[in-house]
C-alpha cells in the first residue's frame, strides 16, 4: 500500500462539479492499494500518517502530528500510484489491487483514521475526480507499507 501525503491548508475533491469531500488544515492522502495488501498494511499506514510529525511547532520545526494540531484528513483512492512505467510508454497497473479488494481496504483505512482524527473526508471510489489543494510548505511525502 502506497500513500502520498501532502500537508495542506485546505483541500477538496469533486465529482461531476459536486464536492464530495473537503477539509481545512491537515493532510491530503492519496492512497494506492497493491495486490496482496491487507488490513495490516492499512493499519501500519494509518497509524504512521496520523502520528507523522510534519507540522511546525512554535519554533518552526516539524515536530507536531495531525493529532497534535487537531487537523483534518482527506483520503483519495488513487490506483495510479501503483503504475509500472519501466517498459514502453504506457503504464501497467498489473500490481494494483482489483476494485473489490481496493475499495474494501480504502474504506478500512478511512474508518481506521476516523478513530483518531476528528474530521476525515474522502473521495468517491472509482470515479473521475477533481482534486484541489493548497499545499502548505510545500510538504509532500511518500509512504509505502512494504518499506516500513
Amino acid at each position: 500500500m502506497i500513500a502520498v501525503v501532502q500537508r495542506v491548508d485546505s483541500a477538496g475533491v469533486s465529482v461531476d462539479d459536486h464536492t464530495v469531500g473537503q477539509i481545512e488544515k491537515g493532510l491530503l492522502v492519496f492512497l494506492g492499494v497493491a495486490e496482496g495488501d491487507g488490513e495490516k498494511d492499512a493499519d501500519y499506514l494509518s497509524d504512521k500518517i496520523v502520528n507523522l510529525r510534519i507540522f511546525e511547532d512554535s519554533n518552526g520545526k516539524m515536530n507536531l502530528s495531525l493529532l497534535d494540531i487537531s487537523g483534518d484528513m482527506l483520503v483519495v483512492s488513487q490506483f495510479t500510484l501503483l503504475a509500472d512505467c519501466r517498459k514502453g510508454r504506457r503504464p501497467s497497473f498489473i500490481g494494483a489491487a482489483g476494485p473489490e479488494q481496493a475499495d474494501k481496504l480504502y474504506e478500512y483505512f478511512t474508518e481506521r483514521a476516523r478513530r483518531h482524527v476528528g474530521k476525515v473526508a474522502k473521495g468517491q471510489f472509482r470515479a473521475m475526480m477533481k482534486v484541489g489543494l493548497v499545499n502548505d510548505g510545500p510538504v509532500t511525502m511518500i509512504l509505502d507499507s512494504t518499506r516500513g
